[in-house]
């Protein structure tokens, strides 16, 4: 499966006020930057999530009912990656789906 059109342009809209942004297409999905360093990704079924490595900021996604992203390897173990579920209020929210990102970008620092 493949990002469609209208996600791509949905996320980019949701993200308009991030500084220096740059996508790139990966893996049916597309990652967001920003100065160059990821700090979200869009998979291919249109979910956003922000990279939030363990600590505040991961803690903080869960807290607002964000998931953290797992997939399944080919022997049947799952694996969890830094990436959280943007939480539903900011997806319809994109000052506040910003702000988020701006917190993801300084918890990668």
């Amino acid at each position: 499966m493949s990002l469609g059109a209208a996600d791509m342009a949905f996320a980019l809209e949701l993200f308009d006020d991030i500084p220096d942004l740059t996508t790139r297409r990966m893996f049916g999905g597309m990652g967001f930057y920003s100065g160059g360093t990821i700090f979200a990704l869009q998979l291919s079924d249109g979910r956003v999530l922000l990279k939030a490595p363990k600590g505040p900021f991961a803690e903080r996604m869960h807290d607002l009912g964000g998931t953290q992203w797992r997939y399944a390897r080919k022997n049947g173990e799952t694996a969890a990656m830094p990436y959280w579920t943007l939480p539903d209020a900011s997806l319809d929210d994109p000052e506040n789906a910003c702000a988020l990102a701006r917190q993801a970008m300084e918890a990668l620092r």
